[in-house]
């Protein structure tokens, strides 16, 4: 928004309307609107190991609050910003709230979750960031339109109403039946948990199987330097590879600056935001019909045939952008609106594969020794890659021009084959018995063990 832009990013604003002389491609190249950006992300970083320890130890349900409580006070701060420092600030509390969030709530959700539902439950979690996305580009279309230049603190402030229903909701959770049993010993309470969430006195074999995780899940001491035992090396690899691609498929390119792309190819600026808008309803949509399917066709199909559909569209976009936008000048509305239907698509492909199953499989795939542990390795791979792509990318696009949707195309290559080899399928695996699908890949079982008659021997 221009007067959002004058007031704290006045270098920008002179690039974008007066200096004709700058590529297209370089017109928001501004390191401090990327640290705005990114501040979030390095904070989130920085929040999911201390969220990590206070989940293990207190639950998941006090994480779940501290998140909410950092986004009230980053919202307010951000809203009623006086200058460039206490946006940051506000926005670096809107970074400590997701790192307590995104490391608790997809492990509440897996947790609870029946088996046969589980992917379908914690694809809820990212549906809500969808939405909250979609909300987002809603709330900026309408308040670009205020008249008097101070829509965008409406934009900022109205974080502060998710983070209320958070904070507040939370207050109301149930903890976890694997938590209970974990911090405090409380069996019978546990059990009658487990009998309410499941709908069922028939509870025993997976009530010993939790006691047994949270037996096992005792005696470590320290998790993260559990973690790195042969036996735990495929969650490793994992909690650390699915985030990693999950960035370099290049959707936060799309999400963070999508208004900003579809300025650089000549769409005017409440157009931008519409466009924006547009994209906020296709993934919010696609994730919708994964949540739908993910538990009938299972993790491997999705995240393949969503690969598939993301590599086409990136490589679409970069050669009608190597064709037809130059340096200077505009694209023409017929190929700017035609990148933005195959925007749409990729952003499709990404919404019911990467988008979800990004944070689904690493949630339900960790045994509970670890668990909390190797999530917030996720989240923290997570945000370290969106934190590098988010603060490289305007320079990128700058250098790279429309080569960026080529790199980042020949890492969903990357990514694809990876699924394709190494992630066995974990639809209907209950979740404390989830070591099996790793003793059965003809790969993993090399480096686990293949457990044969009670005893483990390592296959050669």
């Amino acid at each position: 928004m221009v007067p959002f832009l004058e007031k704290f990013f006045p270098d920008v604003y002179t690039k974008m309307k007066q200096d004709n002389k700058i590529s297209n491609y370089c017109k928001f190249d501004s390191q401090l609107l990327t640290t705005f950006t990114s501040s979030l992300y390095i904070a989130g970083l920085l929040a999911s190991f201390f969220a990590s320890s206070i989940t293990r130890a207190f639950g998941r349900k006090p994480s779940i609050l501290v998140g909410g409580a950092a986004f009230l006070i980053g919202a307010a701060l951000g809203g009623a910003a006086l200058n460039i420092y206490m946006l940051i600030l506000g926005r670096v509390l809107l970074g400590v709230g997701i790192g307590f969030a995104n490391q608790a709530v997809p492990l509440y959700l897996s947790e609870m979750a029946l088996p046969r539902y589980r992917g379908a439950i914690n694809i809820g979690f990212q549906l809500c960031v969808g939405i909250g996305v979609l909300s987002a580009n809603l709330i900026n279309f309408g308040t670009e339109k205020i008249k008097d230049g101070w829509g965008w603190r409406i934009s900022l402030a109205m974080a502060a109403v998710p983070a209320t229903i958070l904070t507040l909701g939370a207050f109301f959770l149930p903890e976890t039946p694997n938590s209970i049993i974990q911090n405090s010993k409380n069996h019978q309470k546990a059990k009658l948990m487990l009998q309410s969430i499941r709908g069922t006195h028939d509870v025993q074999q997976e009530f010993e199987d939790l006691i047994e995780a949270s037996i096992m899940s005792n005696s470590i001491k320290h998790p993260f330097k559990n973690i790195l035992q042969r036996k735990y090396r495929p969650q490793l690899v994992m909690a650390i590879a699915i985030p990693f691609f999950q960035q370099f498929t290049g959707i936060n390119v799309i999400s963070f600056y999508a208004p900003i792309l579809f300025l650089t190819i000549g769409l005017g600026e409440s157009a931008s935001l519409l466009s924006a808008v547009m994209v906020g309803i296709v993934g919010t949509t696609s994730t919708f019909i994964s949540m739908l399917i993910v538990d009938k066709l299972g993790r491997r199909v999705l995240f393949i045939s969503g690969g598939i559909q993301m590599f086409f569209s990136q490589i679409l976009i970069g050669s009608i952008m190597a064709a037809q936008l130059g340096d200077h000048g505009e694209i023409s509305k017929k190929y700017a609106y035609l990148i933005l239907v195959l925007i749409c698509i990729y952003v499709a492909g990404f919404a019911w594969s990467w988008g979800p199953l990004g944070w689904l499989v690493p949630s339900e795939i960790f045994p509970l020794e670890i668990r909390s542990a190797a999530q917030s390795i996720t989240v923290a791979v997570n945000f370290l890659f969106t934190f590098i792509v988010a603060q490289t990318f305007l320079s990128m696009l700058c250098h790279f021009k429309y080569g960026t949707f080529f790199f980042f195309g020949g890492w969903v290559v990357i990514m694809t084959v990876f699924v394709y080899f190494l992630l066995p399928e974990t639809k209907n695996v209950p979740i404390e018995q989830m070591d099996r699908v790793w003793r059965e890949h003809f790969f993993w079982k090399r480096i686990v063990g293949d457990k044969i008659e009670g005893k483990q021997t390592v296959v050669p």
